[in-house]
């Protein structure tokens, strides 16, 4: 046990992310019956889906909540409370986190839809335009935006941040918010993928997920994240994104489409991501003093990690 708690000490964003990918990962496989149910069917989806996205967002936050225990106690807690309530940010800042999502998507989609209406969002062409909205909004701000932002921006980012510049953090952290995916997008890929080769679908969206839509989307949050010290605005940003997906991804997309659908997202995400740089000449940080708490001083001091 001494061994372990010195390796957390020592190490604290690597031990977040192995405790927080075994939980993520292992609940997941659990729950579907192991790889082999990978991609899953229509019917294993539509009957799991709630049960395996609860286990899946258990991963951050449960090791967030675990690890800022155990390394800071009630201090620690505190402090992370403290940056989930720090709502006065200023309301610029929480128009970028409810904008920034669905503007990833629609500059996406937008090229997309003028060659083909398969690629019209799907709040556009489905019949029950209510439930998507409701569905997309509740699952974004209770799923991705508390739950995974609880320990990507409660844990890892600031950590980093306090060596690495908001670029190198933002594309650490979009890297492994990227694989922690892997699990889940396969599963629920059985209808997306069409006609395609299992390994050139897998090995597309593998590319996409680590270097694409994520990573970049990641680099915005950093730099808001830089900007305000507000988990709650990160929360609010990672909610857009994930509602907007749910709200405008095209309805019947598969196979080769779905594929560029993905790849176009990725381009757009990239572009707004150097748009950003440029217009704070080509500089992401903010020019605020980083804080950081007695354990986080002591492992910089013992690891660059």
């Amino acid at each position: 046990m001494t061994t372990i708690q010195d390796f957390v000490k020592r190490y604290p964003v690597v031990a977040f992310y192995v405790l927080a990918f075994a939980i993520s990962w292992g609940g997941v496989l659990m729950i579907i019956g192991g790889p082999g149910a990978i991609p899953g069917t229509t019917e294993q989806t539509g009957t799991l889906v709630g049960l395996v996205m609860l286990a899946w967002f258990a991963g951050p936050s449960i090791t967030s909540i675990l690890l800022t225990a155990l390394l800071d106690g009630k201090a620690g807690l505190r402090e992370l409370l403290s940056r989930l309530l720090r709502w006065r940010v200023g309301i610029r800042w929480y128009v970028v986190a409810l904008v920034a999502g669905p503007l990833v998507y629609m500059a996406g989609l937008l090229p997309l839809a003028l060659f083909s209406h398969q690629f019209l969002p799907g709040i556009l062409t489905t019949s029950d335009k209510a439930s998507l909205l409701l569905f997309g909004i509740g699952s974004g701000l209770i799923g991705g935006g508390f739950l995974e932002e609880l320990g990507w921006t409660g844990f890892g980012v600031p950590r980093l941040r306090l060596r690495y510049s908001a670029l190198t953090t933002g594309l650490i952290v979009g890297v492994l918010w990227g694989a922690v995916h892997f699990s889940v997008v396969f599963w629920l890929s059985g209808s997306n993928i069409g006609g395609l080769p299992l390994a050139l679908f897998v090995i597309v969206r593998a590319v996409d997920l680590l270097i694409g839509q994520l990573p970049a989307f990641r680099v915005l949050m950093v730099w808001v994240y830089d900007r305000t010290g507000s988990l709650l605005v990160a929360m609010l940003m990672h909610a857009s994104l994930s509602a907007s997906m749910l709200i405008l991804a095209p309805e019947t997309v598969a196979g080769v489409p779905f594929l560029i659908y993905c790849v176009v997202s990725s381009a757009a995400a990239w572009v707004i991501v150097v748009a950003v740089a440029a217009a704070n000449r080509g500089k992401l940080e903010a020019r605020r003093n980083l804080k950081e708490t007695p354990s986080q001083s002591a492992a910089n001091r013992a690891s660059t990690f």
